[in-house]
Order: C-alpha cells, then sequence, then structure tokens
C-alpha cells in the first residue's frame, strides 16, 4: 500500500471526519428536502426556485439560517473530500473517476452554498442558460452541449436502475427490524424520482443544441416548471415532489446508517 492510500485510510477511520461527512450527507438530505417542497408549491401555484440555489436561499431566510449554511459548507467541503479518499482507497479507474466526480459535485455545491451564505444572489436557471448559450457561440460547442444532455441523461436513468434494483442499499447498514422496509421503500421512490428529474434536464439540454436555443436549458427549476403547462405535468410535478421529498429523506437516514 502507497503512503497516500495509507494516509487516506488512515484519514478515513477518522472520528471527526466521519462526524463531517455525515453532516454532509444530511445537508444533501435537507437540500432535497426543500427542493421537493417548493416544487410542491410550484405544482399549487406558488412561486420559488425549485433547485438547490433556491433550496439554499429559503434556508438563508429563516432565523439562524446563516450559521445553518456554514455548517452545511463545513460538511460538504469534508463529504468532498471524504470522496477523494474513498477514490484513493478503491481499486478500479472507473470507480475511482465517479468518486472524484462525486468529490467535485459537492465540492460545487460547496461554493454555491458559500456564496449564498456570504450575501450573494444566485440564479442556477439563468446561469445554465448563460452556460449554453456561450457555449453554442462555440465552434462545435453544439455537440458538446447535445453531449452534456446526453450524459445528464444517462446519469439519470442511473438513478432509475439504481432505485429499480436496490443498488443504493449496498451502502446503507439496514437495520433489522421493520425499519428496513420503510427505508428501502424511501430509497426505491426518492432515486427513481430523481432520476426522471434529471432525465427532464438532460432532455431539455438536447433540444437546446438540437434547436440551437439556450433558453431550453433551463436547469432542474426551469425543467420542473416546464411540467405545468403539459397535459398532467402538475400531477407529474406533484409525483416527482413527493419523490424528492422521499429521496431527501433517504439521504437523512442514510447520513446517520451510511457505510463509511
Amino acid at each position: 500500500m502507497s503512503t497516500p492510500t495509507r494516509t487516506a485510510s488512515k484519514l478515513q477511520h477518522s472520528t471527526t471526519v466521519r462526524a463531517l461527512t455525515r453532516v454532509g450527507l444530511a445537508s444533501i438530505g435537507l437540500l432535497h428536502i426543500l427542493i421537493g417542497v417548493i416544487a410542491l408549491a410550484v405544482a399549487f401555484g406558488a412561486g420559488g426556485q425549485a433547485d438547490q440555489s433556491g433550496a439554499l436561499q429559503a434556508v438563508a431566510a429563516v432565523p439562524g439560517g446563516v450559521f445553518v449554511l456554514w455548517l452545511i459548507v463545513v460538511g460538504l467541503i469534508v463529504l468532498a473530500l471524504w470522496q477523494v479518499l474513498v477514490a484513493f482507497t478503491v481499486p478500479g479507474a472507473g470507480k475511482k473517476a465517479l468518486e472524484v466526480v462525486k468529490a467535485v459535485v459537492y465540492g460545487g455545491l460547496a461554493y454555491l452554498t458559500i456564496t449564498i451564505a456570504s450575501g450573494g444572489g444566485h440564479n442556477t436557471s439563468s446561469s445554465d442558460k448563460s452556460a449554453s448559450a456561450r457555449l453554442l457561440a462555440l465552434p462545435g460547442g453544439v455537440f458538446v452541449l447535445g453531449l452534456i444532455g446526453l450524459v445528464i441523461v444517462g446519469v439519470g436513468v442511473g438513478f432509475i436502475r439504481n432505485g429499480a434494483t436496490h443498488r443504493f442499499e449496498r451502502d446503507l447498514k439496514l437495520p433489522p427490524d421493520r425499519w428496513a422496509g420503510a427505508i428501502t421503500v424511501l430509497g426505491r421512490v426518492g432515486y427513481i424520482a430523481k432520476g426522471v428529474a434529471l432525465l427532464l434536464v438532460g432532455g431539455l439540454v438536447v433540444v437546446a443544441a438540437v434547436t440551437f436555443d439556450p433558453s431550453k436549458a433551463a436547469g432542474l427549476d426551469g425543467s420542473l416548471k416546464t411540467l405545468v403547462s403539459l397535459p398532467f405535468g402538475v400531477v407529474l410535478l406533484v409525483l416527482i415532489a413527493l419523490g424528492l421529498l422521499a429521496y431527501g429523506l433517504f439521504w437523512c437516514v442514510r447520513a446517520v446508517r451510511a457505510r463509511l
């Protein structure tokens, strides 16, 4: 075992690192619960930004919310570092790459949280549209944008598969009692709903590339709001919102029972 691998393994067994990693896992759960609540509000005619930035801004708006945001920042940073540690210790280049991608995602979410905790505003939907417009203006950018959309669709399919096949249970220490069934249901519903949401996001990114219209790539918030104008779209939005709530609750359970 190389020196970096030994160091990573030692840090993985640190009580402090493990505790803060669980805070990060709980933070992911809280954000998805809030996104689900906002999506429900949108379905019933209220406003709100149904994505990570909207959820973080909702936290910032309540008394003591800024303190909670900084706690989320710490948890997410440690969670990102945890994925890097896992990348050092797991076998196989594919698994290592996956852990690095997770670290980048959590790091990006930590940066977004820092921005909002510091008093800065952020509209993910507008940022996605601007980024898409810049890509489409580049030579070959339409192919890159289309590829990004297809990757997001692929990730969505992966989430749905994980929910349908119970693959997510490998990362849990399920209790040997009736709660195991409830946790499994939360995970299945949550993963499938998250996957459907990502299919919507990725599909619209592909549409933006095909139609050369960056306004179509509106991120999670814009994708969910697009459903409102479709036949039976409100019903689908409510189902996705409830699924995201289940996914958030599942991550909160995972914060306690994850295999670290």
